[in-house]
């Protein structure tokens, strides 16, 4: 029996895992960087061992240093999470050759699957070799680890290279291995998975299909199972040649196979993920099965039952993650000062409140999944619950989730990959509540009511504040008088420290306001509390390029110096930050007048990049 376990990972995932040991009675032990120190994840843990620094190339992705922090932790098991070392093979014989049990597939399962290449020529799909014209588009993809890293759609020859050379990079920062591939690209097409349990029995369970069509940067947004809408017959079909696939490489453990189906409904392998998803809880809530325990009790040399449950209902997931959708999905760091879920839907988070977000890692704050007797249901759940969601910190794609769920194509289970190219501009074009400011400065005056003097019985000056809304600046006025707080245009029912009730056109609002410094949440709406005076050291030349994110310079244009002519939207440099390379594009059109910007410089968000000076005739 397995009595304590060390998970090799970090974040939810860790968390998630940790909550299954301590239901099973298992002590648990995490590892940690040294940016890690004080995650969720290391506070929650039995134990935790330190991996002495930040990146992951240097703590997490090294197999000795986690290996030997079970060893020295007295852990006689090892959980390998997803991501990073998930689906190492060479971790997985580390693990057994150090006398630990490891909860996951055989090495020989991983080497064959782990690897696209090698996974393709098993299922016998060769990749592209030479491409020509005639081969576009195409996709360049990792040919080890997952979540959309190392992955880059080509649809002009020439941009070709370009793409082998970024996705090399990035694939060999994530997971440390720079190999990839190149394979056809489907148009259209349908991302569809099944979830696979195996004994070392015999047994091999297909858990059904999920969908997880709705991706950004090929990274998965919003998954579901089961998948809506396929022809008659595929999900069975799928679940077939998964098991097929499971059996021929004598598979055991939790492991997704993941196809893309094409819209005449002809289903493509993809690959087989020796590992647990992060999209597993909807197949958990449908048919009521906690894949963890399943994991350590396969582990453990228990069998499985013959057939594998029935599932009832539907669930759907959404990531949450920590970026600007409507700014080319930037990520964003900072404190995530609250964040909560009205009951009835699940969350799994690696954060708790105060906690940072910062530029090493993975942005998803959470995973929230909703389950219901019908889809419909299911999806109305999901979208109210993310919309009452409390979310005080970094911008977050919150709001593009609840629209996304809403959306016609999607609730009419139409969806495909594209779904975000088509719809984006859409789905981020909502306006801030109006009234937001105006219910932050009401909440601020009735809180430091005092400082005003009060009502006095003599005409007075409006008193005016000042907030920065979604990027622009609001300035709202109100005034003190006999009966209260007093503002144009709507009743002021009710003005407190944390509550505002406004009568607007006849109806009554109800605004709840929580601030931190200069922070303030009115409802979902976020707002900076900007000075009376603003201070002219923070202000910026026309044509400033800032850092909208922290990250790391990795690359900077071929040839680019003061001098150059450059057009708007021309890619000027790149940062890395969260695992991904996120291109720098000039402002304007015009001549590069400064370049502050170095390879390998790390810099904080909003720091001067350079400055382009506009053309003679944009001027």
């Amino acid at each position: 029996m397995i009595g304590t376990v060390l998970v090799a990972n970090r974040g939810e995932i860790a968390c998630r895992i940790f909550r299954t040991c301590r239901e099973l009675g298992i002590r648990t032990v995490a590892v940690h960087s040294d940016a890690d120190e004080n995650a969720l994840h290391a506070r929650v843990a039995d134990t935790a061992v330190r991996l002495p620094g930040a990146a992951p190339a240097e703590t997490y992705l090294r197999a000795d240093l986690v290996v030997k922090a079970a060893v020295s932790a007295g852990a006689d098991a090892v959980h390998p999470g997803y991501g990073f070392l998930s689906e190492n093979a060479d971790f997985a014989r580390a693990v057994v050759d150090a006398g630990l049990v490891w909860i996951g597939p055989p090495p020989e399962a991983i080497e064959a699957m782990a690897s696209k290449t090698r996974a393709k020529e098993l299922m016998g799909i060769a990749p592209l070799g030479e491409v020509a014209e005639t081969d576009l588009p195409v996709l360049v993809k990792a040919a080890a680890g997952g979540g959309g890293r190392g992955m880059r759609i080509v649809r002009r020859l020439e941009e070709l290279g370009a793409a082998l050379e970024g996705a090399r990079a990035e694939a060999a920062s994530a997971f440390g291995d720079g190999e990839v591939f190149v394979e056809p690209y489907v148009e259209g097409g349908r991302h569809v998975e099944v979830q696979v349990l195996a004994d070392a029995h015999g047994t091999v369970w297909a858990l059904g299909t999920r969908d997880c069509s709705l991706q950004r940067r090929h990274q998965k947004v919003i998954e579901e199972a089961p998948a809506p809408g396929l022809p008659e017959g595929l999900a069975d079909e799928l679940c077939t040649l998964a098991v097929r696939a499971a059996r021929a490489v004598s598979y055991v453990g939790a492991g997704t196979v993941e196809f893309l189906v094409a819209p005449d409904g002809r289903a493509h392998f993809l690959e087989m993920n020796t590992r647990l998803q992060v999209e597993h809880p909807v197949t958990e809530a449908v048919f009521d099965v906690d894949l963890v325990a399943a994991q350590i009790r396969v582990a453990e040399g228990h069998p499985l039952e013959t057939d594998p449950p029935r599932a009832r209902g539907h669930a759907i997931e959404a990531r949450l993650y920590a970026e600007d959708p409507a700014n080319d999905w930037a990520p964003q760091t900072g404190t995530l000062h609250r964040l909560t879920v009205p009951e009835g839907v699940r969350l799994d988070t690696g954060f708790g409140d105060g906690d940072g977000i910062g530029v090493h890692y993975d942005p998803m704050l959470a995973k929230v999944v909703a389950h219901a007797p019908t889809r419909a249901e299911a999806l109305r759940k999901l979208a109210g619950a993310l919309e009452r969601a409390t979310i005080h910190g970094p911008t977050t794609n919150r709001a593009l989730l609840v629209r996304s769920l809403r959306h016609e194509e999607f609730t009419g289970a139409r969806m495909n990959t594209g779904f975000y190219d088509r719809h984006l501009a859409e789905l981020t074009t909502a306006a801030p509540d109006p009234h937001a400011p105006l219910a932050a400065a009401l909440a601020d005056a009735a809180t430091n009511g005092s400082r005003f003097g009060g009502w006095r019985n003599v005409p007075s000056q409006p008193q005016t504040k000042r907030y920065e809304m979604a990027g622009e600046e609001h300035e709202v006025h109100y005034r003190h008088a006999r009966a209260g707080l007093e503002a144009d245009g709507v009743r002021v029912v009710h003005a407190g420290a944390d509550l505002v009730v406004l009568e607007v056109d006849g109806v009554q609002r109800k605004f709840e306001v929580t601030r931190y410094g200069d922070e303030v949440y009115v409802n979902a709406t976020a707002l900076r509390a900007l000075p009376r005076f603003p201070d002219p050291t923070t202000q910026h030349a026309p044509g400033s390029l800032l850092a909208p994110m922290p990250g790391t310079v990795v690359k900077v244009a071929e040839g680019l110096a003061v001098g150059a002519e450059v057009k708007a939207g021309e890619p000027l440099l790149w940062l890395e930050a969260m695992k991904m390379q996120h291109r720098i594009t000039a402002p304007l059109t015009g001549t590069l007048t400064a370049l502050h910007a170095v390879v390998g410089q790390q810099i904080e968000v909003n720091a001067l990049l350079a400055v382009v000076e506009a053309s003679q005739e944009d001027k």
